[in-house]
């Protein structure tokens, strides 16, 4: 399970915001509902690194509204398919 360390609520996160996974620093880009089911939502955290070249660094966080610690999972973008990578701290 992974680690959460949260200043504020997660649906408060929004464009701009940083967030450190795994000691890394990302910037997130956008935070949306991805699909709505009827008794919860799941939500992407769009996510980039400012530091990184043009097209690389590239994120998301993927999680239920309603379990955020456990279904949190973490990817990075490869070539053109987030590909989900193992995590264990995410702050914000």
């Amino acid at each position: 399970m992974v680690k959460l360390k949260a200043s504020k609520k997660i649906s408060e996160i929004k464009k701009g915001d940083a967030i450190k996974v795994d000691g890394k620093m990302y910037e997130v880009d956008m935070h949306y509902v991805f699909e709505n089911y009827k008794t919860t939502k799941e939500m992407i955290i769009e996510m980039f690194d400012p530091k990184a070249k043009e097209g690389e660094g590239d994120a998301q966080l993927r999680y239920f509204d309603d379990q955020v610690e456990e279904t949190m999972k973490f990817y990075v973008l490869k070539t053109i398919v987030y590909e989900e990578k193992e995590i264990e701290n995410v702050e914000w």
